[in-house]
């Protein structure tokens, strides 16, 4: 992998993305294959499509409420990805430092994003709990992409199912951010669901409250 380019084999190497040389860092990792099979086979219909501002710790009990309005089956399973999900917060609130993550989980059967383009953030991080993953090129490769779009033909790079991925933006610095895009999946019958991580910003909804509840 080039420089600015890095992997790593643990939920603590994302910290990585805060070196001033690197763009992007990938935890490659797998869950559980009960788990995996679970959200296979979950019906699309029930997968959640929600957006909350939270702090981790509240994570948990602002996430159920949506999971039970779309009939996400309850059990150990649902139990074990929502403790996933918090995992992540956690680790993102962490790697920016802001006791506040804007969550975004998207159940996605049409072409969202499929342009590529740099995110206006200074960092996301962005796992697909289904479907096909991320794609991304190599920085080398950004300004072509973003010019050829549809007709870029490559090198192109795609992040693994369930690889964990801390995206600079463009709002880093001059000069920074991984153009990506999603893949296409209207008209396969595919859905995915990708789990978006940001900082807060205008656009991000109230922040949750037990007490709003």
């Amino acid at each position: 992998m080039p420089a600015d380019i890095e992997t790593c084999d643990t939920a603590d190497g994302l910290s990585a993305v805060r070196r001033p040389g690197t763009q992007l860092v990938i935890w490659q990792r797998a869950l559980p294959s009960r788990l995996q099979s679970w959200l296979d086979r979950v019906d699309a219909s029930c997968l959640p499509d929600t957006r909350i501002l939270v702090r981790p710790g509240d994570l948990r009990a602002a996430l159920q409420p949506h999971l039970d309005d779309c009939d996400l089956p309850q059990g150990d399973l649902r139990d074990l990805f929502v403790q996933d999900v918090g995992d992540l917060v956690s680790t993102f609130s962490k790697v920016i430092r802001s006791d506040l993550v804007d969550v975004r989980l998207e159940r996605v059967s049409h072409d969202a994003c499929w342009k590529f383009h740099r995110d206006c953030v200074e960092a996301r991080l962005l796992t697909t709990y289904r479907g096909p993953a991320t794609e991304w090129v190599q920085p080398v490769h950004g300004e072509r992409a973003l010019r050829e779009q549809k007709r870029f033909r490559g090198p192109l790079e795609r992040l693994g199912i369930h690889d964990v991925a801390i995206f600079k933006g463009s709002c880093a610095g001059p000069g920074s951010g991984i153009v990506h895009r999603s893949p296409a999946v209207a008209g396969t019958g595919r859905t995915r669901l990708l789990l978006c991580l940001n900082k807060r910003s205008t656009v991000s909804p109230d922040v949750w409250s037990a007490r709003g509840c």
